[in-house]
């Protein structure tokens, strides 16, 4: 049965997400603070992990980090703040995602399913057929079919949504992709989202492969340059 860790200090939500999530079938483990929910994630890593922003003794900001240093694990964050300042702060922290309160089930449910189906889609439990497993772009090296990322030989440390990212791009290089596509096709949004989970995981990629190698194409989104880099010299 598939585990959810839920973290969320509002004791009438916390118990009634819980409850729905039951109802779907997965099986939830819960606290209440920041601290007691690192704690259960060591104790036992879920599958994916459901933290709320404001938490006591340990913010969800802070904990999203503390998990990142290990763990790749899906990290959805909620919040009742929409300010774009906490978002961006929990999506650079390392969550996959974020939800804003109130919410209904079914979106959690459908949030929660999609960053297992990323999850799982790197972890090669559901294998494709690729007719171009290896490319390359300069320093860059994608495998299409373990999803591995390489930079100069070096194997990237990169988030399941990061290597679906750096996938997406590889396979259309210098071609210009929108953030509604790319919440489509990375994220598995069919009903749209928010741009910024866009904007903010390009930004961290850029970090890990080179920031030259994604360009922004103003008004329209994204593209991988695919030749050599300009020297900045």
């Amino acid at each position: 049965m598939t585990e959810v860790l839920l973290v969320e200090d509002d004791a009438l939500l916390r118990e009634a997400t819980q409850l729905s999530l039951e109802r779907h079938g997965y099986e939830v483990r819960t606290a209440c603070d920041g601290l007691d929910g690192l704690a259960l994630f060591r104790e036992r890593t879920p599958d994916v992990a459901v933290l709320d922003v404001m938490l006591p003794h340990l913010d969800g900001v802070s904990l999203v980090r503390r998990i990142r240093e290990e763990s790749r694990v899906p990290v959805l964050m909620i919040s009742a703040r929409t300010d774009p300042v906490d978002v961006v702060l929990g999506l650079e922290a390392g969550a996959d995602d974020y939800l804003t309160k109130p919410y209904d089930i079914p979106v959690l449910v459908a949030r929660i399913r999609a960053a297992l189906r990323r999850s799982t889609d790197v972890a090669g439990t559901a294998p494709q057929v690729v007719e171009k497993p290896l490319l390359r772009f300069g320093d860059l090296t994608v495998d299409a079919a373990s999803m591995d990322v390489r930079r100069d030989g070096r194997l990237l440390d990169l988030t399941p949504t990061e290597r679906r990212l750096v996938l997406e791009f590889a396979h259309q290089p210098g071609v210009v992709l929108s953030r509604t596509a790319l919440l489509e096709r990375v994220w598995d949004y069919a009903w749209g989202g928010d741009s910024r989970v866009v904007d903010v995981h390009v930004q961290r990629l850029r970090g890990k492969i080179g920031r030259d190698r994604i360009e922004t194409v103003r008004g329209f989104g994204y593209k991988l340059v695919s030749g050599p880099l300009p020297d900045r010299g």
